[in-house]
């Protein structure tokens, strides 16, 4: 399986979404400082993931994540339900 990740700095306002097939391991290396892009907000949490069966299609969901349509789904769909009672 791979997986598409939403990460949320515990100290900082930041968000990071990326793919991994071994969520365990990516989180650690976030949160060890081994990511350039997210060292400095460190440490993390995870806040939501999506599976898939292919790394193309990880690939491609963290892409479409990553644009201002997706990024609206992700928080109106996806995070924002984790705040509902």
């Amino acid at each position: 399986m791979w997986f598409v990740y939403v990460l949320k700095s515990i100290s900082n306002d930041f968000i990071y979404i990326g793919s991994t097939n071994n969520l365990n391991r990516r989180l650690l290396e976030h949160n060890e400082g081994q990511v350039p892009s997210t060292k400095h907000y460190a440490p993390y949490e995870i806040e939501a993931y999506v599976a898939v069966k292919t790394e193309k299609r990880a690939r491609e969901l963290e892409k479409y994540f990553k644009t201002g349509s997706g990024k609206a789904i992700l928080k109106k769909r996806i995070l924002a339900s984790q705040t509902k009672p």
